[in-house]
Order: C-alpha cells, then structure tokens, then sequence
C-alpha cells in the first residue's frame, strides 16, 4: 500500500511524509497537502467532473467518521478502489484527534464564515487553514459537480441515529436529489436549515456553491470502540460515488423523515438554565407549554410549537452560542 494511504497513522502520528505525491498502479495521484490533508485525483480519462471533499474529525473525539475515511483512502492506495472523482480528504481537527478531545481551546466547527477572524488560538488557525483548502480544491471551475460531506458523531444518543444538517442560502432551493442520495446512504432524517450558520458545510454550500451537508452517525466513541455504529450503507454509497457509480438513482425519499428548525435557543450569560434531563436524546418530543430554558433579565423559553423536537441540547456552550435546536416536521414543499 501507497504510504499516503495511511493518512489517518500520520496524522494521529504528527508526522509530515517525506514523498507528499504518489501514484498507484491505475494512475491515481495522492497528493499530501498539509497536515490531515490529501487530495486524490484520477486519471484524466476517468475523471467524471465531481469533486468530493469527505471531511471528519472537526470534532477530534468522533471517530467512527474518521476510521471510515481512513478505510476508503487505505482502498485507494491499495488500487482496490478506482476513483473516477476528485477527492479531498480531510481530518479537520489534528491536535483534537490526537488527545482524544472534541476539542482544544474551542468548538471548531463555530468558526467558519469569517468567524475565526474575529477570533484567536489554535482552532481559529485551523478554521482559517480549512477554508482555504476548500476553496483551492473545488477552485474557480464553475462546470463541475461539488459535493462536501462533513462526517461527524453526536455528544448524545438520538431518537433518529443517522441524520444530516442541510445548509442554507438566500435564493437557493433544498435538493430533492442530494436527499435521494442520502436516503439511499442510510440516512433517516433531514433538518432543513433557514438561517446562515458558521459551521464548515454552510461555509462550503454558501461560499463555495457546493451541495453540503453536516451528516450525523450515531454517538461520539473512542477509536476502536466504534462496532456498534453501523456504516455500512454510507460506505456502500461513497464506494460508488468515488467510482462514479450512481447512488440511489432509483431511490425516493420513502422513509426519510424531514425537519426545520423552529426556533434556536442562545445562551446568554452563565445564568443560564436548560431544564431538560442531562441524557436527554436527539430529536426526543416536547410538549406545548414545557419550560425548555431561561436566562437573565427573564428571558424565557417556552415550547409553543406542536410536533416539536430538540436537537443538540448543550448548556456548557459559551455564552452567545446555540444551546439547543427546537425543530418541527417539514412537508418538503420548498425542495427543487
């Protein structure tokens, strides 16, 4: 096997290869480009025009996401896996990974959009080097396909294990297509997105024009201990998308249960409250009139909406920060 396939060893390793460009027998190219980052280009007679960025480890401690990149490159390097795409592997969280943590000094994946500028420390670093091989890697080609999946674990257990985060933009429609894709990929439930946000898919969907998606698989394990997070219908699909293999082209949305959100709740001060069970899971069902959370100056929330659900309940956020989504079921009407 090529030693750029071992991406993941180096990385978790600190170490920088000394060869940063190899080739396999096909002609594939692996090239190293900084640390945690290599970007695979296929022969040029196989090239179908999509360019694939696959990140993982933005969080350092969800690893089941980054074990899976880590066996797709290691298949390419062995020349078992045939790209006919462009691929941009990336660990987003190197030091993070390495100790084991979600992260260092601070959420890295709060950083995006120009966040990092306003900012400082490793993690701004990182956010800033994030976006930049991004936008280097889907470039000013306009003909192309981009497609950017951000893999990454939750803190807590969910009601819905496999779901996605779809970014949004002003004047730009939700895909029926990409939510085929997915579905066929094993993922179970869509939020629907309606504000701009500061994580790195909304950065790719909204400044880069990219088809993104934050995609969520199950909770937060250690390396080695991921045997009950069951991949196999997301490895199936990037297996064919690397080989330019359609997915789900025959697919539909049955089964797929899709989301929007209601309303965020924002931490304001270190008064802050969120009167939910500690293990609460993703997506469990609030009653109309349920206290969810208060703040200083009186600041109360309180659930109005019917059918609604929380996502992402947080109290140890930095002020200023979600705390907690309040989602209800979609209809997908606004899907192109």
């Amino acid at each position: 096997m090529l030693a750029l396939g071992k991406l993941l060893e180096l990385t978790l390793a600190g170490h920088e290869p000394s060869a940063k460009i190899q080739l396999t027998p096909d002609g594939t190219r692996l090239r190293w480009l900084d640390e945690g980052a290599l970007e695979v280009t296929p022969p040029a007679a196989r090239d179908n025009g999509l360019d694939l960025l696959l990140s993982a480890g933005i969080h350092g401690n969800e690893t089941a996401p980054i074990e899976l990149l880590d066996r797709l490159l290691r298949g390419i390097a062995r020349n078992e896996l045939h790209p006919a795409a462009r691929i941009l592997f990336l660990f987003g969280n190197p030091e993070a990974m390495r100790r084991g943590e979600r992260y260092v000094e601070q959420d890295l994946n709060r950083l995006f959009s120009g966040r990092h500028e306003q900012s400082s420390g490793f993690e701004a670093i990182r956010a800033c080097d994030l976006e930049h091989l991004a936008a280097n890697f889907f470039g000013k080609d306009t003909g192309r396909t981009r497609l950017h999946y951000d893999l990454h674990t939750a803190i807590r257990g969910s009601k819905i294990e496999q779901f996605a985060l779809y970014p949004w933009q002003e004047g730009r429609a939700h895909s029926r297509r990409e939510l085929e894709r997915l579905r066929a990929a094993g993922i179970e439930a869509v939020l629907l997105q309606n504000k701009a946000s500061i994580t790195f898919s909304a950065y790719t969907y909204a400044q880069l024009g990219a088809e993104a998606f934050t995609l969520e698989l199950g909770k937060a394990r250690a390396f080695g201990q991921n045997e009950l997070v069951n991949l196999d219908l997301l490895e199936s699909a990037l297996h064919a998308l690397i080989e330019g293999r359609e997915v789900g082209e025959d697919s539909t949305l049955d089964g797929m249960q899709l989301f929007s959100v209601s309303r965020e709740v924002i931490k304001h001060s270190d008064s802050f409250q969120l009167h939910v069970p500690a293990d609460i899971e993703n997506f469990t069902e609030l009653e109309p009139g349920y206290l969810l959370a208060e703040d200083i100056a009186d600041t109360r929330w309180i659930v109005e909406e019917q059918g609604a659900r929380i996502i992402f309940p947080n109290p140890k956020v930095k002020n200023g920060l979600r705390a907690a989504i309040l989602i209800v079921p979609d209809d997908g009407a606004g899907l192109a």
